[in-house]
């Protein structure tokens, strides 16, 4: 996207301000006061691909794509929590039911408090079509049987790595993986799961800025 004198740093973590759906772009409120802005920037490039808009969400209603995963093509799953409020995802269901797309909610943790970027994606990762990365302890009991109902298989983070963001793995497909290098014992054990992980420093541009791999991308088309 081109500069904008209204993006502030946080805008680097582009995954949150909007999100791809197969019937266009959903534009994000986010609940980060300086993150509002974003959402509209993500419309108007995506205007540019001839990627349409489905829906905006709009105030009292906060949500933040961070806290939204596909568990398949019909199903998304949304945390409530300080960035994704109660509002937010009625107005997703809104938008979605009318194209067969169910919402569940997904109630997150205080965890270290309003202040800190606690996202669902901070504590679930889906690896691949039935294999989600947790930080099992951190997830609610409705959420995990959620998961498991639809037959998901768990590899768990390190508890020692909660803080420098685990959790956040990108699947690249193919059992491809893009983790944070800092993260050692997780990694071994998403390689010890069959996973091939490639790693990149993140001290800097994730673990400083909570934000990993998954926040530093926005897809624009689901296929």
């Amino acid at each position: 996207m081109p500069p904008a004198p209204d993006l502030s740093l946080d805008a680097v973590y582009a995954h949150d301000a909007s999100l791809a759906t197969d019937h266009g772009l959903i534009v994000m409120r986010p609940g980060k006061p300086n993150r509002v802005a974003e959402g509209p920037h993500h419309s108007a490039f995506c205007k540019t691909l001839d990627v349409p808009t489905l829906g905006k969400i709009a105030p009292p209603g906060t949500t933040e794509a961070g806290d939204i995963l596909w568990l398949d093509a019909k199903t998304l799953l949304i945390g409530h929590g300080y960035r994704t409020n109660a509002a937010g995802i009625q107005q997703m269901r809104d938008l979605l039911a009318p194209k067969g797309v169910q919402v569940f909610s997904a109630p997150l943790p205080y965890g270290p408090g309003p202040s800190a970027c606690l996202h669902l994606m901070s504590l679930i990762s889906l690896l691949d079509e039935q294999t989600a990365l947790v930080d099992l302890p951190w997830l609610a009991v409705e959420t995990v049987d959620l998961l498991q109902s639809r037959g998901f298989k768990f590899i768990e983070i390190d508890a020692s790595e909660r803080d420098t963001l685990a959790c956040n793995v990108l699947a690249l497909g193919s059992h491809r993986l893009l983790a944070i290098e800092e993260n050692h014992k997780t990694n071994a054990r998403l390689r010890q799961a069959g996973f091939d992980v490639r790693t990149f420093p993140g001290h800097e541009l994730c673990i400083n800025g909570s934000g990993g791999p998954t926040c530093l991308t926005r897809p624009v088309l689901r296929a």
